[in-house]
């Protein structure tokens, strides 16, 4: 009688577990919501979500897949809340293959918000967006492939070729609240620095820029020129084989002359 008790005991001791963990799994898994059902509740989720910018913090990384090949450009806009930003913006096209890169500073991402088109033929491509600065400069990173800014009639027209290893400088009027930026090659390497200045030698952004085709895959940008004395310089920083053609025109104008009436104006008289 010993021995069948002992023998009957494990048995007891094993089945409340058992039991308990059908009755656990079961309601999950024959619950009213079926595999077809979970997949297609996923996929409005996330393009609802693709249109809100992400948090990025300090030292992070976040990525956007693009698998299409019909997505051939996309827009990358960041901003924080007044803080400066300090990013690294890369495409990356295949294994170990990053046909453009570049690095993004900017004083006041509230003031100034950073914003580009990067090409993206031949998919499938995934842009990476590294927040480089500290934990406690944190900033919104929104990626989108619809709606993408595309370059003026005016910038196309207006072009300029900056030889390796120059620099040009184009000033603006104080009217002129952005600029849309846009350098591209004649089929080779693109390397190119450009920078938002106000004052002397004070950089409210810059953008070290890098793509290995800048033919294939031209590089737009929009700057916020906001008050008055901004100048845009571009710089070549590729040898003299590898020249650049470059168009910084006007892209939005502020017709209300009277707020920057107690700006001073670098260059004495420029703009009045």
């Amino acid at each position: 009688m010993h021995m069948m008790l002992l023998a009957a005991t494990p048995a007891l001791r094993m089945a409340p577990p058992v039991m308990q963990m059908r009755e656990q799994v079961t309601p999950v898994g024959a619950g009213p919501v079926s595999s077809n059902d979970f997949r297609g509740g996923v996929v409005p989720t996330r393009a609802r979500q693709m249109d809100k910018p992400i948090l990025v913090q300090g030292g992070s990384l976040r990525t956007w897949t693009y698998r299409s090949p019909a997505v051939e450009q996309v827009q990358v806009v960041l901003s924080t809340e007044g803080r400066p930003l300090d990013a690294d913006v890369e495409l990356w096209h295949g294994p170990d293959n990053t046909p453009c890169k570049m690095r993004v500073y900017v004083e006041n991402g509230q003031l100034r918000p950073f914003s580009c088109v990067i090409e993206t033929p031949r998919g499938p491509n995934t842009i990476a967006i590294r927040n480089i600065g500290q934990l406690e400069f944190p900033f919104a990173a929104n990626v989108f492939a619809e709606n993408v800014d595309v370059p003026t009639p005016d910038s196309l027209a207006a072009s300029m070729t900056i030889q390796g290893g120059a620099l040009r400088t184009y000033p603006f009027d104080p009217t002129v609240d952005s600029v849309q930026v846009l350098l591209k090659t004649d089929g080779r390497p693109l390397n190119a620095r450009i920078e938002l200045l106000q004052g002397p030698n004070n950089n409210k952004q810059v953008i070290e820029l890098y793509t290995e085709d800048g033919l294939d895959r031209p590089f737009l940008c929009f700057l916020e020129t906001i008050g008055s004395g901004n100048v845009v310089r571009i710089v070549n920083t590729a040898p003299v084989e590898f020249p650049l053609t470059a168009s910084v025109v006007p892209y939005s104008i502020n017709q209300n002359m009277g707020v920057y009436d107690n700006d001073v104006v670098m260059g004495g008289d420029v703009g009045w």
